[in-house]
């Protein structure tokens, strides 16, 4: 049963996907390769938003976090929500007037050539390095918890887990090397379905195990039982996400990763027009606010249901745990299926932005600069070949003896801060220089890193002996505190060697830009939704 459910909802996502890019030519032109054609609409846009950034690691590792301490963990998702809401209307006007296929490509028009090729190293940089193998480890890891796959078949817990590295990373990898963009879109959106189904169908059970039956019941037992446990600005030691961040480096955080990502702006950079992005991003806005839901509040009952039996140290144990407790046997295979699909999808997106950004902004750029558009494709394929067997080849050697989300948002915190300083300079204003732009993609990172890695122990002492600090500080502090430097720096050298004064010209749009007459209405209902949320929860 569990593996006929697991075939048959991963051949409903194959079959989708097969229907929705045989008629499209993927193969010979780079938009059609890398951007879907710029054809893609918004359902299919809010689709793969989401599953591109929601996995396993966030069902597990947030509702973990949950369980161990309080639902604040979900400002993660919650503002989210506002940063989609500025992609909408801020930064993807911009972008797609521009006619761009990467972001370092519209660095290149503002800035030189050699400003698009460090910031797409820096982009593959933090793929290769964390988002790639860490999405395949936290995945195998996840399902083999969820699923007990080594009981299942016979094997040792790490012969399962390299199993499901690499047939998952085998399997992402056919979507995002032969069917590109189109290909890793459909496959996202499906499966995003599939997840928000099976997310909420397993908060609904937990909620019927807590109230004998009725969710409802269910849910006013857990919140008068464990009331501390629903205060969203909880701010205990040691938290993961301590309320103070959120006006410090979850900003820069939250506004990189939804406004200048790759990985996640690549779907809205190959909407069919202006309007269907926004519109696309938007919806990807109200199903984030759907998130804690799914993320966040299970880990809460399974506090409320399972505390006798884990301690907080087993809090990674805390979502398998109640999946296992509350879900059907009949539904094991499709479940198991989704959080295949939600890994993939990852998995797939990011390997497809690499690939784009590797061919668009290096090989093209700087190695081939005559190569014609299917040598650049065929580039692009390659490169997503040697990173996904890289991707393979390195996850099983990762040390799992610490929190693998908390190390994924510290690697991308160390390209976060910069990356975005350059790219609002680049955007906004006209004097900062090509020289100040480079110097700080190149210093930020290293700044970062010595301050949250390498003198990480000195530096906290430090910290705390000045400022009597009763706790270390946060890592998303430091980001805040390395974008402003940052900003600072090229704000000082532009006053030495000045930016040329005024924007480039933009070429002629590539789609239509009459925006989405809704947009507006729509994000002021979002930014409502969500600070109505903090207030509502705040105890």
């Amino acid at each position: 049963m569990i593996l006929a459910g697991f075939i048959g909802f991963t051949a409903l996502v194959g079959v989708v996907t097969w229907l929705g890019t045989r008629r499209h030519d993927v193969t010979r032109s780079a938009d059609g390769y890398f951007l879907g054609g710029r054809s893609l609409t918004a359902w299919v846009i809010a689709g793969s938003l989401l599953l591109t950034n929601l996995s396993t690691e966030h069902l597990i590792g947030l509702n973990g976090d949950a369980f161990k301490h309080t639902i604040a963990v979900m400002a993660w998702e919650t503002t989210a929500a506002i940063a989609m809401v500025l992609t909408a209307l801020v930064f993807l006007p911009r972008y797609l007037k521009a006619g761009i296929t990467t972001i370092p490509e519209f660095l290149e028009a503002r800035f030189d050539r050699t400003t698009r090729v460090i910031m797409s190293l820096l982009f593959l940089a933090s793929y290769a390095a964390a988002i790639l193998p860490v999405v395949l480890l936290f995945g195998a890891t996840g399902i083999e918890n969820l699923f007990d796959i080594s009981a299942r078949v016979g094997i040792s817990v790490d012969q399962a887990r390299l199993i499901l590295i690499w047939g998952i990373g085998a399997l992402g990898s056919v979507y995002a090397i032969v069917g590109g963009l189109r290909a890793v879109a459909i496959s996202d959106t499906v499966n995003g379905i599939g997840f928000l189904v099976a997310g909420l169908l397993i908060t609904y059970l937990a909620l019927a195990a807590a109230g004998d039956g009725s969710a409802a019941a269910g849910l006013a037992t857990v919140y008068a039982a464990e009331q501390p446990k629903f205060d969203i600005t909880g701010d205990e030691p040691g938290s993961f996400l301590p309320f103070g961040v959120l006006f410090t480096g979850l900003v820069i955080n939250q506004v990189f990763f939804w406004c200048v990502n790759q990985s996640i702006l690549q779907r809205a950079l190959g909407a069919r027009s202006l309007a269907e992005g926004q519109k696309g991003v938007l919806i990807g806005a109200f199903l984030k606010l759907l998130g804690p839901l799914i993320v966040v509040l299970p880990g809460v009952v399974a506090w409320h249901l399972f505390k006798s039996e884990l301690g907080p140290d087993d809090y990674l144990l805390a979502y398998p745990t109640l999946v296992k407790s509350v879900l059907p046997p009949a539904l094991s295979g499709v479940f198991a299926a989704v959080m295949v699909g939600a890994v993939l999808s990852t998995f797939n997106s990011v390997l497809n932005s690499a690939a784009t950004l590797w061919s668009q902004g290096v090989y093209k750029a700087v190695l081939r600069r005559d190569a014609d558009e299917q040598r650049v494709v065929a580039n692009g394929r390659n490169c997503s070949i040697v990173l996904a067997i890289a991707a393979m080849a390195v996850a099983p050697a990762i040390d799992t003896s610490g929190s693998l989300y908390n190390y994924l948002q510290q690697i991308n915190a160390t390209f976060f801060g910069p990356m975005l300083a350059v790219v609002l300079a680049a955007l906004f204003t006209t004097r900062i220089s090509a020289l100040a732009a480079k110097t700080a993609l190149i210093v930020g990172p290293v700044l970062f890193y010595v301050i949250n890695f390498a003198l990480h122990d000195p530096i906290q002492a430090w910290l705390g002996r000045t400022f009597a600090l009763s706790g270390p500080v946060h890592f998303l502090h430091f980001l805040a505190f390395v974008f402003v430097l940052t900003a600072t720096m090229m704000v000082a050298i532009s006053l030495v060697r000045p930016g040329p004064g005024v924007l480039p010209a933009a070429p002629a749009a590539p789609v239509e830009l009459t925006p989405w007459r809704h947009a507006r209405v729509v994000s002021g209902v979002v930014v409502i939704v969500t600070i109505a949320t903090y207030v509502l929860l705040a105890q």
